[in-house]
């Protein structure tokens, strides 16, 4: 995707800390997330990669730092009463966090009524554009989450967290559960509604596949804070134990290889 490097940047984090009693998670943490670019997060568990992208959407208040989105501030609940930045994005939650309750349909619906008044007939006409948009057959409107696959219940959340055509998406954990034909397809998705829609992608994720295939670039979160960011050729090569485990270990090598081995012709 083309990124606009030479842009401010899209997100900017400054002196990030985050505390919960007296276990500090992130100390003096710095990230830049550009215009136009899928962004990937990774780090070893207990690093607080969920936490950062709380604290830039503004569900965790942070001890100390700055954190600007479109270039405005945020300060942790505060924002969420700012309709005219938070509609600006839209989150896939780990797990989907879709209600239970409400059919697919109705979960889209729901930052709908948030933010606007809408008829009942456009709102379905919304909803039916955005079930069509992420892959899931119109049938799939009416069901329950619960009569949902696994694949299909990410699908509806990101449909959901499309519902307000947003310029960010924040995506946690997005193929997490999924078989690897499903999360091969999930993956293709996200890039081809990035490059559609002019998203701006932060994509927590430990998947390295996922990195592999539409990752622009990784930042690395280790040591409270990030360590290292660039595309995963320039990761590979970073000099730390762990990144280097991680991208030039066997499921590394096995990932970048897959990802350069030209497909098998059958005929």
């Amino acid at each position: 995707m083309a990124t606009h490097a030479d842009e401010p940047p899209v997100i900017r984090v400054r002196g990030l800390v985050n505390r919960f009693g007296d276990q500090t998670v992130h100390e003096g943490l710095d990230l830049d997330v550009r215009p136009g670019e899928i962004l990937g997060v990774v780090g070893g568990s207990g690093t607080g990669k969920s936490v950062l992208m709380r604290s830039i959407i503004g569900l965790q208040t942070p001890a100390e730092g700055d954190i600007t989105v479109l270039g405005q501030p945020v300060t942790g609940g505060e924002t969420t009463q700012n309709q005219e930045l938070t509609r600006q994005w839209g989150v896939l939650f780990q797990g989907g966090a879709l209600f239970s309750g409400l059919t697919v349909a109705e979960n889209i619906e729901v930052p709908l009524r948030e933010y606007f008044r809408l008829t009942g007939q456009l709102m379905d006409e919304i909803a039916a554009y955005k079930v069509a948009m992420v892959g899931l057959p119109p049938e799939a409107g009416p069901k329950y989450p619960s009569e949902l696959s696994g694949g299909m219940k990410k699908r509806a959340a990101l449909a959901r967290a499309l519902a307000l055509d947003p310029k960010l998406l924040f995506l946690d954990e997005p193929t997490a559960g999924l078989d690897p034909i499903a999360a091969d397809g999930f993956d293709t998705l996200i890039r081809t509604l990035a490059e559609t829609m002019g998203l701006t992608v932060f994509l927590i994720t430990h998947d390295l596949d996922t990195l592999h295939a539409i990752c622009d670039r990784v930042a690395v979160i280790a040591e409270k804070r990030i360590i290292a960011s660039g595309t995963v050729a320039e990761l590979s090569r970073f000099d730390h134990p762990w990144v280097q485990e991680y991208f030039s270990g066997p499921r590394g090598r096995a990932a970048a290889i897959a990802q350069h081995h030209a497909p098998l012709e059958v005929g």
